[in-house]
Formats: structure tokens, sequence, C-alpha cells
């Protein structure tokens, strides 16, 4: 069994929480659903799902209306997913700017936290 954990910045912010507050309900609750099966999954979600991003990051994807959410999250130690914050994607490919954002925040959460 998984725990998931938000990624907290030092200042006490919850980027994909905040994120998640400003969407529709039943984003929200998609969002919820899929949480609960990788706590509860042996075998990691794959695709259309979860897609693998690079150095750690993997893409949790939802599609609702018309539109691509993506939630950014890494895998810490063997038990727990992190998520770092969501997006509502535009283009095919998943901005390099998230990427990077997601890296910073791992590797904040890493110092913090022990690699």
């Amino acid at each position: 069994m998984k725990e998931i954990i938000f990624y907290k910045t030092e200042k006490g912010k919850v980027p994909l929480r905040d994120f998640l507050a400003r969407q529709n309900a039943k984003v929200r609750a998609k969002f919820e659903k899929l949480f609960d099966i990788l706590e509860k999954e042996e075998t990691p979600l794959g695709r259309p799902f979860v897609d693998n991003l690079r150095d750690g990051i993997k893409e949790l994807r939802i599609i609702f209306a018309g539109s691509q959410y993506r939630a950014l999250h890494f895998f810490f130690h063997k038990n727990y997913i992190v998520f770092t914050h969501g997006f509502i994607k535009k283009t095919d490919k998943v901005p390099e700017e998230e990427i990077e954002r997601a890296i910073r925040y791992k590797n904040d959460f890493e110092s913090r936290h022990g690699r």
C-alpha cells in the first residue's frame, strides 16, 4: 500500500491543493478516485492514467470536457507518492517549465526529508 503526500513549500503553500481548489467538482472527484486507486494498488497504474516524464517525474492524467488535467508526482522511498502540482495541459507535450518545476519541488522535498 502507498501513501499520497502533497508537496508543501517552506512557506506552507500546497500547490496541488491550490490547483484542485480552482477546478470543477467533477475534476476534483476524478483526481480523488485516481488517488485512491494509486494508494491501494500493488501494481502502479500505467497509461492512459499515468505516464513517465523524466528524472523520476510522472504525470497523473485526466481528461474532462475536452481539457487535459495533469498532476505531476514522484515516488519517495517505496511507499510514498509525492504530488508536486497540477496544471491544464494545452499542448501535445508536457511543457518543459512544468517538468522543471516538479524537479525543483522534488529536490526541495528530498533535501528536507532525506533521500
